[in-house]
């Protein structure tokens, strides 16, 4: 009886669509902590890059919180969307 076990691995190239941008913009109506906050809760990743991103926002009058599929994109969006945040969801 033969125990070995044969594995094939299988790569799928999967198409989600084009990319958009999901931008923040400026915001005083918000504590600088609630918006990083927001950001950390809607697309992970580190408070120092949330920070980064709400500064921007900040001095610029907008900035790019994440670029991805449109499903996510606008999944990201109604989660800053949560506390009142101004977002748009943008064609990349």
């Amino acid at each position: 009886m033969n125990s070995e076990q044969t594995t094939t691995e299988v790569t799928t190239d999967i198409n989600l669509g084009d990319p958009y941008n999901v931008v923040l913009f400026n915001d005083e109506s918000h504590s600088m902590d609630e918006v990083a906050n927001q950001i950390v809760k809607a697309i992970g990743g580190s408070i120092d890059n949330a920070v980064k991103i709400m500064m921007e926002a900040h001095e610029k009058g907008r900035a790019i919180v994440i670029t991805t599929h449109k499903e996510r994109a606008e999944h990201v969006a109604s989660i800053l969307e949560e506390i009142q945040l101004g977002v748009k969801v943008e064609p990349a």
